[in-house]
């Protein structure tokens, strides 16, 4: 096992040169993919090529991005949750307000893993699934007093 960190920081005091990431999901579809995002989710188009027949596309919301990517009908996408119950997370979005964002998803008909609680130790807030069954958590650090 590593050495334990202690000296963790929150993501708005953070001073490195690191400024995002963003996770890269294999889709079916590229164009429902895409769809999902925008219009469930609130997300923009950010790319979408090359041009004529498009495979990749990047969408963002609020300084996060989600490449999406279709490689053949072969390769079909596998989150988390396929391999393992308790990996399901393909991507976990830290949010300032979960409870505004969930009351905004939910009339969207949106795929709910889990309704706004407590998802984890200390994480409050919401997770779940895009059209290719990728899990995405939102949520944020609170006191479960």
């Amino acid at each position: 096992m590593g050495t334990p960190h202690t000296n963790r920081t929150q993501p708005d005091e953070a001073g490195g040169d690191l400024l995002a990431i963003n996770p890269f999901f294999i889709v079916k579809h590229l164009s429902s993919a895409v769809s999902f995002y925008i219009e469930r989710l609130g997300f923009q188009l950010d790319y979408q090529g090359p041009d004529g027949d498009p495979y990749y596309a990047r969408v963002s919301r609020d300084g996060i991005g989600i490449m999406l990517k279709a490689i053949t009908p072969e390769v079909l996408p596998r989150p988390n949750s396929s391999r393992h119950e308790w990996a399901r997370w393909d991507a976990f979005i830290h949010v300032r307000n979960p409870d505004a964002l969930f009351s905004e998803f939910k009339p969207r008909v949106v795929s709910l893993v889990k309704e706004l609680s407590f998802i984890d130790d200390g994480l409050w807030g919401f997770e779940l699934t895009d059209a290719d069954g990728y899990v995405l958590a939102f949520a944020t650090l609170r006191d479960q007093a």
